[in-house]
C-alpha cells in the first residue's frame, strides 16, 4: 500500500516518470519538472524511497537517486493480476446475464 499511497501524489509520479527516462537524478535536477521547491522536492524522493520505489546512494556533496525496477514491476504484475481477475468476474457476469432463463 505504501507504494500507492506514493504513487498518489501527481508530483512524485512525475518525479519516477523522469526517473525512469533519465535514469538518476537530484533532488536540484528533478525540481526543473516541477513547480515545487528543492526542498519539497527532496520530501517527496524521501516518500519515494520509504516505498522502495527509488534508492539513493552519496557521490560527493549530492544525493543521486535512480528508480528501483523491481518494485515497480512487482507493483505492475499485482495490478496486472487485479485487472485479470475483474476480467474473470465480469465475463462470469456477462455470461450469466446472456444465459437463457431456466423454464
Amino acid at each position: 500500500t505504501a507504494v500507492f499511497a506514493a504513487l498518489g501524489d501527481p508530483v512524485r509520479a512525475a518525479l519516477l516518470d523522469q526517473l525512469a527516462v533519465d535514469g538518476r537524478g537530484t533532488a536540484t535536477s528533478l525540481t526543473q519538472i516541477t513547480a515545487v521547491t528543492r526542498q519539497a522536492v527532496d520530501r517527496h524522493l524521501r516518500v519515494l524511497a520509504s516505498a522502495g520505489l527509488v534508492e539513493s546512494r552519496r557521490e560527493g556533496r549530492e544525493v543521486i537517486y535512480s528508480l528501483k525496477p523491481a518494485t515497480v514491476a512487482r507493483s505492475a504484475e499485482w495490478l496486472e493480476e487485479l485487472g485479470r481477475t475483474w476480467e474473470r468476474r465480469l465475463l462470469d457476469i456477462k455470461a450469466l446475464a446472456e444465459s437463457p432463463e431456466p423454464t
